[in-house]
């Protein structure tokens, strides 16, 4: 059964490994994970699915809108993709505090990064690789059909400005 330190050491690892860049971070995780047994890279699933619902926020999302300049699902999904590639104390820092993401990042490329689409779906592939089927069902209680908080209107750039400060003076469009 592998631990949440062993989830966290293999996103470092193979983050670090693809120096930052989320398509070869992806793809060197599909090959670390295609090096477990089935039932862990189904454990790793689990644990990325688990970090991604957390990830479900108002705030958060408010977050990737200020990063990104605008954010729409799909973009919010594959933000918080990435925002787990980018390891535990980013990860849990932007979900306690998305504001605090200014301090967090040291870099932030919106032509590159906040897109780790391909990292949601690098235990999928890891698994079908290993076994020939599509993963089956995590048995994760289903997510909350809202994200979770206060709605941010992102077309506001008052509101996103007053609500994530550090983050609208650092990445915002008015900074």
């Amino acid at each position: 059964m592998m631990d949440e330190t062993e989830f966290w050491e293999i996103v470092d690892r193979t983050r670090e490994d693809a120096e930052g860049d989320p398509e070869e971070h992806a793809d060197l995780l599909v090959e670390r994970l295609t090096r477990l047994d089935p039932d862990s890279v189904l454990d790793f699933a689990r644990h990325f699915e688990a970090r991604y619902i957390r990830a479900y926020t108002w705030d958060l999302w408010g977050a990737a809108a200020v990063l990104l300049d605008g954010a729409s699902d799909d973009v919010f999904d594959w933000f918080r993709c990435w925002l787990i590639g980018q390891g535990r104390d980013v990860f849990e820092g932007g979900v306690h505090d998305p504001d605090s993401l200014a301090g967090l990042l040291d870099e932030f490329d919106p032509e590159i990064d906040g897109d780790g689409e391909d990292l949601g779906f690098a235990a999928d592939e890891a698994y079908e690789q290993l076994t020939g089927v599509m993963a089956p069902d995590l048995g994760l209680p289903p997510g909350p059909e809202e994200p979770l908080g206060t709605p941010v209107d992102f077309e506001d750039d008052a509101e996103l400005a007053r609500r994530f400060p550090l983050l609208w003076e650092r990445f915002g469009t008015a900074g």
